[in-house]
């Protein structure tokens, strides 16, 4: 029998077995507390405190005395953040948490600065406001708040950056003037003025810079100037860089955005994007981001029937971006990383001035006044775009210095579709007079690209006593395929009888039955290099860099053409080329940086930039006119185009540190530059030569948070780039308005954008803030010829008639009526300068520490923009303006865990 003693001992160890337990598992744990403020001292209430170690995060929130305390934690070691609406993020890095034992951490939040952000712009880490020369990073948030969410977006905030849109997924970037103007399809030699790289790999592809989504991209760096030293041929005019977030090692987050939108006389759109980071152990994470985007059409295209086909331009947007980061120790990393986007648009973002199948003055077909938002075509004008990086960044710390090795391979293929009706009937229907039957067929002309690039760069970097450098070298073998395959289907069966041709002429040896042009080009080029950088602080004031970049490439270009709009008469025609060309140089750089005071630094730079030459394409000479045929002709290849730029800054802090106002003006010599022309009547796109340019301005910068209410920032630049050389003809007519005096192409001379934010608390851990935007962009033109001649009647001198003005009768032969005629008008008039437009964005969004919610309204005043001036056949075939988007109202949901 159990004695009473007994019993009570069994409760006694019982309880001590139920109640001890826990104790001993708490007394394994440990807390972190402490106290959050604000600069000026005040405690902050409704801060979300963050603590990640290995596996999942802890969270806390401050209360109304600021302070916070987060238990039960794994001994171990702790990033804690902190962060609220309106404040930077703050963090503290391995937090030591000990068992049963506390830790303090207190935390001052400071106001939003973007100087703060840290770029790499010379390849190296360094705050934004000690990169002694011009550079602008924005932010995701701050482009995001703006309504920047393309590379055009992009550059309408960014000072000295334009981007010009050329069709859909086709634009031409420019950096402070050193503009060739609008590049067209069919020119695959030509190379990049501006590189675009994605974080360390090249993504560019002349025309064809990749437009990547922004989500989850940290800042996009833009490099004004030549960046040729660091960087490359692509860069003589500056440089891009979309920086992206990497895998973080022991942090584990779920991030997404979810949107709609309307535009105005326009389909709806649609956002969805997703993204995780996820620790693997604590030697390792995993970061991939998904996202699919649908915008809305807003273009109505009219059919021959007069039926109107409503929003042909929408398009969509579907990515995925995979990286893995392995740190098995402190000193090496190495990061492989997968991204695929694809691009599709239903159809063109153009507007239709004059078309030679559909526009007012024709008697003997309808007579047609498109609208504001309207186009001409017969078939539809699909573009997709595939795109696919894979690399692997590796890193290795030496201690006194740091290997970095960079692999890439980029494969594009891309599938442009355009409605050539106008285009071939002005042949068919203008030249040969085939009957409306035959010069009305269906005629889609399909411009397929193909690239594939390989590019390998390893570099050393360090730091010893009063020296920075860094030294490298630079492989990549890209091979670009091109063609051109114009259909008319029912053209022999038709046209044979007329031109007294067997049937089947139209059949070459390569280009199949009712194929008038068909085309196969295949660019191969091969560039090395070697280079270096160093800056030597010559006293603590004062920094000295000098970088030498060595450079040699080599570039063959192979050619078919096919079909009978390769020569002259009713038979086929095959005709075959290869050609090569190579180059070599140096591209120096040199750097003063002076810090007057602890809040301004002047900075001085010269720097020289290139951009590789190449291979002009045959001309279409069927296609020429009059004397086009002799005036460009013999123009085989064109020379490396260089660049010296000079330039001269200060930046500075304002407002006690939470401001910055930057300046700078620069002088940039240019030779040899390369002129993109269309070859009059040919249909042929050439590139020129013209001997002198030159590009000079200011930029201003002013960031500001004065308060923890109000953030602000303003941007403007003032461009005047010119000729300085003139290329003449014989008879001394000038070329494609290649004249000394006139304006570099597609650059605005005055552009202008700002914004302005203001932020309240609405209860603890919200805040409400309103943002206004706008981009003033300026007058402009979208090629050298546009400031050339135009086509006026036969009783015009050519070196008088401006180009805008287009003889409506230039077919018309022996009182022959022109197609559509006998017209009620003989001159068609348009501006080919681009006027200046403004774009007002509106904002309003509510934000807790892990979600928010926006409203916004782009382009508020509904502001239609012409972007880019559309011609076929030199303006004889159609005339037509690239534009914007319309008033867009919408709704986003961002979260963040």
């Amino acid at each position: 029998m159990v004695s009473p003693a007994s019993r009570l001992l069994s409760v006694a160890a019982l309880a001590a077995l139920v109640f001890a337990a826990p104790g001993m598992a708490l007394a394994q744990n440990g807390r972190i507390r402490g106290v959050v403020r604000d600069a000026g001292g005040d405690p902050l209430s409704g801060v979300t405190i963050r603590a990640q170690g290995v596996g999942a995060a802890h969270r806390a929130t401050t209360g109304s005395d600021g302070s916070y305390s987060i238990a039960n934690l794994s001994p171990g070691s702790y990033s804690v953040s902190a962060s609220i609406p309106g404040l930077r993020t703050q963090a503290q890095q391995n937090v030591q948490v000990r068992a049963d034992a506390e830790t303090v951490v207190d935390l001052v939040m400071q106001a939003v600065q973007l100087e703060a952000v840290t770029v790499t712009a010379m390849l190296r880490e360094q705050r934004l406001a000690d990169v002694p020369f011009s550079i602008a990073a924005p932010t995701e948030q701050a482009l995001r708040i703006r309504g920047a969410d393309n590379i055009e977006a992009v550059a309408a905030n960014v000072a000295g950056f334009s981007v010009q849109n050329l069709g859909p997924g086709q634009s031409q970037a420019a950096i402070r003037g050193a503009s060739s103007g609008q590049i067209a399809r069919d020119q695959p030699g030509v190379k990049e003025e501006v590189g675009a790289y994605l974080d360390e790999s090249v993504i560019s592809l002349s025309l064809f810079t990749p437009d990547l989504d922004l989500f989850d991209v940290g800042r996009v760096e833009v490099l004004r100037g030549p960046q040729g030293t660091l960087f490359g041929a692509g860069s003589v005019s500056g440089t891009v860089r979309y920086i992206s977030n990497q895998p973080e090692i022991g942090v584990s987050r779920t991030f997404g955005e979810v949107g709609m939108n309307s535009i105005d006389g326009g389909d709806p759109g649609s956002v969805a994007k997703l993204g995780f980071n996820a620790p693997l152990g604590d030697k390792a994470a995993f970061r991939v981001v998904g996202y699919s985007t649908r915008t809305g059409g807003f273009m109505n295209a009219v059919q021959p029937t007069l039926r109107v086909n409503d929003a042909v331009n929408g398009s969509g947007r579907a990515g995925l971006r995979a990286a893995l980061r392995i740190g098995p120790t402190e000193h090496f990393s190495i990061t492989p990383r997968v991204v695929y986007q694809q691009v599709k648009a239903d159809g063109w973002n153009r507007i239709d001035a004059f078309n030679i199948l559909a526009n007012p003055f024709t008697t003997t077909r309808d007579s047609i006044t498109l609208g504001p938002r309207e186009q001409y075509t017969q078939i539809r004008e699909p573009f997709s775009d595939k795109f696919l990086l894979a690399d692997v960044n590796l890193q290795y710390d030496l201690g006194s210095m740091k290997l970095t090795s960079v692999t890439s391979y980029t494969h594009r293929d891309i599938l442009v579709v355009r409605d050539a009706t106008a285009l071939t009937s002005s042949v068919t229907g203008g030249t040969l007079r085939l009957p409306e039957p035959i010069y009305t067929l269906d005629s889609p002309l399909n411009d397929a690209t193909k690239s594939k690039v390989w590019t390998q760069e390893i570099r050393l970097s360090g730091a010893r006593n009063r020296v920075r450098w860094v030294i490298g070298g630079f492989y990549s073998k890209n091979t670009r395929d091109y063609g051109q395959d114009l259909s008319d289907i029912g053209f022999d069966t038709a046209a044979a009888p007329i031109l007294g041709a067997p049937y089947g002429f139209s059949k070459g040896l390569r280009a199949p039955k009712d194929h008038l042009f068909w085309s196969s080009l295949h660019n191969d080029l091969k560039q090395g290099a070697l280079f270096g950088e160093a800056t030597y602080s010559v006293s603590p004031k004062l920094d000295l860099t000098a970088g030498l970049r060595y450079y040699n490439f080599t570039e063959t270009r192979g050619l078919i053409f096919d079909g009978i709009f390769t020569n002259d008469n009713t038979g086929s025609a095959l005709v075959t080329d290869t050609t090569s060309t190579k180059a070599n140089g140096l591209a120096p750089r040199f750097i003063a940086s002076y810090k007057v005071s602890t809040s301004v630094t002047v900075n001085a730079q010269a720097s020289r930039g290139f951009r590789l030459g190449g291979v002009n394409d045959p001309l279409n000479y069927p296609a020429c006119q009059g004397t086009d045929s002799a005036t460009f002709s013999g123009h085989k290849s064109w020379d490396d185009q260089t660049v010296w730029n000079y330039e001269a800054g200060v930046k500075s802090d304002v407002f006690g540190g939470r401001g910055t106002i930057n300046v700078s003006a620069f002088y940039m010599d240019i030779h040899n530059l390369q002129l993109n022309v269309t070859a009059g009547s040919c249909s042929s796109r050439l590139v020129f030569n013209a001997p002198k340019a030159r590009s000079q301005g200011l930029e201003l910068e002013v960031t500001a948070a004065p308060t923890r209410h109000v953030d602000f920032s303003f941007s403007a630049a003032v461009n005047d780039s010119k000729l300085q050389s003139t290329d003449t003809a014989g008879n001394n007519d000038v070329i494609s308005g290649i004249r000394s005096g006139n304006r570099l192409p597609s650059v605005p001379k005055i552009q202008l954008t700002g914004s302005l934010t203001y932020g309240w608390d609405v209860s603890q851990g919200s805040r409400l803030s309103v943002t206004g935007s706008f981009q003033h962009v300026g007058s402009r033109f979208t090629a050298i010829n546009d400031q050339g001649t135009g086509v006026c009647s036969a009783a015009t001198p050519l070196s008088s008639c401006p180009f805008g003005i287009v003889d409506l009768d230039r077919f018309a032969e022996a009182g022959q009526a022109t197609i559509g005629g006998p017209l009620t008008d003989t001159l068609f008039t348009f501006k080919p300068e681009l006027p200046a437009y403004t774009l007002v964005n509106v904002r309003v969004g509510l934000r807790r520490s892990s979600w928010e919610v926006g409203l916004f309204a782009n382009n508020l005043t509904d502001e239609r923009a012409l972007l880019a001036l559309d011609r076929e056949r030199g303006t004889r075939a159609r005339v037509g303006f690239l534009t914007n988007q319309p008033r867009t109202f919408g709704v986003s949901l961002r979260f963040d865990y």
